[in-house]
């Protein structure tokens, strides 16, 4: 992803974003994914298939893969990271679901930041990826007639890691 020459500051200081946006998530060995800047959703979501949980001394890990491109299945990238919790989410159409919640590093207009994720299929959702309210509160001004203030994305394709991505764990511990 390429950065823009000069960052658009917003009257209080912070960084413009428009309605969607080039986004890094290294820590998942993802080089851009273009998301949905959502202010009327409370929390960031990836679409993510193939989920299974799983437990690693004591601790709730999720196993699953992510599609970062768009309009394909490729490339397959397979990610283990401790479930932080699980969460009822309404989607766009009203029906509540329950879905887990990981916690990742995403980077935008230089800014890398924590940030959590509920795991749900989005195959038809026009993004792969809908960066919440959370995400962005203290930390960017929205234009919603703006898009890719962070510049283009990387003309190479996100390259699969040789194996799962895998994190320490800070998740939930299982048993009683």
């Amino acid at each position: 992803m390429s950065l823009p020459k000069r960052t658009v500051k917003s009257p209080v200081g912070r960084p413009v974003i428009g309605w969607r946006e080039w986004l890094r998530l290294p820590d998942l060995g993802v080089k851009s994914i273009k998301a949905k800047v959502d202010t009327g959703a409370r929390t960031s979501s990836l679409h993510a298939f193939d989920l299974e949980e799983i437990e690693r001394n004591g601790v709730v890990w999720v196993r699953f893969m992510i599609h970062p491109d768009q309009r394909t299945s490729h490339p397959s990238i397979p990610v283990e990271l401790p479930l932080l919790a699980r969460r009822r989410v309404r989607d766009s159409g009203g029906k509540t679901e329950l879905r887990p919640v990981v916690e990742t590093t995403a980077e935008l207009l230089g800014q890398r930041w924590p940030i959590e994720l509920t795991l749900t299929r989005r195959d038809s959702m026009g993004f792969r990826m809908l960066l919440g309210r959370q995400a962005i509160r203290r930390r960017f001004v929205v234009d919603p007639g703006g898009s890719f203030f962070g510049g283009k994305r990387i003309l190479k394709k996100t390259s699969a890691p040789r194996g799962p991505r895998s994190l320490k764990p800070r998740g939930r511990r299982s048993g009683p």
